[in-house]
């Protein structure tokens, strides 16, 4: 056999075998799937109603820290030096005052965001499995991985629609 009867017999073994196996490809932004569902939705005003308190009171300390500092950079030529001394030793209490409440507060959205995160890692698999198999995809890619694709590909708001429907 030579290279040109080989050449074309390869030609027509790929062109019967596309025309049989169609790939169907999706794109899903799981992100957007995920925080924009009826749950995510529902644990994010919880998480603000239960948060509140601490939220505000870190605000206020900061507000606090900001007036001193105004205070301290106005006022420090009249001030005597054991007035501005004073007042710098408030304000550095207030900005460590400030670092602990926010850092504390910031670790427990963080721990309350991952137990979501956890809680919602089965459902949202269960709905993209359930996509898959109703749309016959062959591959479902995650849609920052993609530098362009039509919109017809993406199935983010069908995930959504499927996660709120596992209530």
């Amino acid at each position: 056999m030579n290279l040109k009867t080989i050449s074309i017999g390869l030609i027509i073994s790929l062109a019967a075998f596309s025309v049989n196996a169609e790939i169907k490809i999706g794109l899903l932004d799981v992100r957007t799937a995920l925080f924009a569902s009826d749950s995510a939705k529902e644990f994010t005003e919880k998480t603000v109603d239960q948060f509140k308190q601490q939220d505000l009171e870190v605000r206020a300390v900061g507000e606090d820290g900001q007036k001193l500092e105004t205070r301290l950079k106005n006022d420090a030529a009249i001030m005597s030096d054991s007035e501005r001394q004073k007042l710098a030793s408030d304000l550095e209490a207030k900005i460590q005052e400030y670092k602990y409440l926010k850092s504390k507060l910031d670790s427990a959205l963080a721990e309350k965001r991952q137990e979501f995160l956890s809680i919602s890692k089965p459902r949202l698999d269960l709905a993209i499995n359930e996509l898959v198999a109703e749309e016959k995809l062959n591959l479902l890619l995650p849609r920052e991985a993609a530098l362009y694709a039509d919109e017809a590909m993406d199935y983010t708001e069908k995930v959504v629609k499927k996660l709120n429907g596992l209530k």
